[in-house]
């Protein structure tokens, strides 16, 4: 067991490096830590800015005017016409 020490120049009591589970948890509070940032811009950007443009593109279109001349003409229209004659004499 001591010539496997000496022949690859390690020393009994270095420590080797991390070990799975050390470096696992490490990551696991790293994603953590990258999702909890991601949450925030979500709700502090991403959100707002959708809503925001939604808005935009949800506006009515402004009702149409008829132009002054149109007006007379329609007006025009709705006193010209035929109208049924009656017998008041049944």
């Amino acid at each position: 067991m001591l010539d496997f020490f000496y022949y690859n120049e390690i020393s009994p009591q270095e420590r080797l490096g991390p070990t799975g589970r050390t470096i696992e948890a490490s990551l696991k509070k790293r994603i953590n830590a990258v999702m909890a940032v991601m949450r925030e811009i979500e709700k502090t950007q991403t959100k707002p800015t959708v809503v925001m443009i939604q808005s935009l593109f949800e506006m009515e279109e402004p009702q149409k005017k008829p132009l002054i001349l149109e007006k007379k003409l329609v007006e025009e229209k709705e006193r010209v016409g035929l109208r049924e004659k009656t017998n008041s004499q049944n």
